[in-house]
């Protein structure tokens, strides 16, 4: 991977995350201005929150991955000689990337009908693609309206005919796009490891060392 590509995939999570944040801020700002200040509601305003909520948090599971900063017990790596850290480290790593592939199987596995898109086969590991599915692409939000711009959607997902709300499927998309970047961070993480860039997947104490330095710093000014 060039030193470009690295740069965008390492901005990705920080810069969807702080977009999805900023855009919770402002829709809740406005429905509160309307509620208290017009005596009015904006009604997909909660809905279309939580489902920001969801994505801001599963995306900021593949984010803590790549700053280290997911908590774990590390007494045992405390006591043991470096090598075999790093040979726990790697067994860690090689769990959390099986896990984060049966994850990225069951986040596909429920999000793609809704994109009329098959499902895997297999119950642990994908062995195949359905064959006779039920498409969902018609299922909508309860709240969020359709923004004309997709309109594009109706033809591809809808057989043609109009959405009255938001399809389920971009909301829901966040599952295998969420899995796929944990399980992208997890064999970035392990290659890490591997090469001695990193001597845990988890929050060392130097983080914590930084926290009480900054906590004295605040305190002494």
């Amino acid at each position: 991977m060039s030193q470009k590509a690295e740069s965008w995939t390492d901005r990705l999570e920080e810069t969807l995350i702080a977009s999805i944040l900023g855009l919770m801020t402002v829709v809740t700002f406005a429905n509160v201005v309307a509620r208290y200040g017009f005596n009015s509601n904006i009604l997909w305003a909660v809905e279309f929150t939580v489902f920001l909520f969801g994505w801001m948090v599963l995306l900021g599971a593949s984010y803590a991955v790549k700053i280290n900063a997911h908590l774990g017990v590390d007494a045992i790596l405390n006591i043991v000689s470096p090598k075999s850290s790093k040979t726990l480290g790697m067994i860690s790593v090689a769990v959390c990337i099986i896990f984060s592939f049966l994850l990225l199987k069951g986040a596909w596995d429920y999000w793609a009908n809704f994109a009329n898109l098959p499902a895997t086969t297999g119950r642990w590991f994908p062995t195949g693609f359905e064959e006779n599915f039920r498409g969902k692409g018609w299922y909508e939000t309860d709240d969020v309206p359709m923004p004309a711009i997709l309109g594009f959607m109706e033809g591809m997902f809808n057989d043609g005919d109009e959405y009255e709300k938001l399809p389920r499927l971009l909301p829901y998309m966040v599952l295998p796009i969420s899995m796929a970047l944990l399980l992208f961070r997890f064999c970035q993480a392990g290659l890490k490891l591997w090469r001695g860039e990193i001597s845990m997947l988890i929050v060392s104490h130097e983080a914590e060392d930084s926290i009480e330095e900054a906590a004295q710093y605040v305190k002494d000014n």
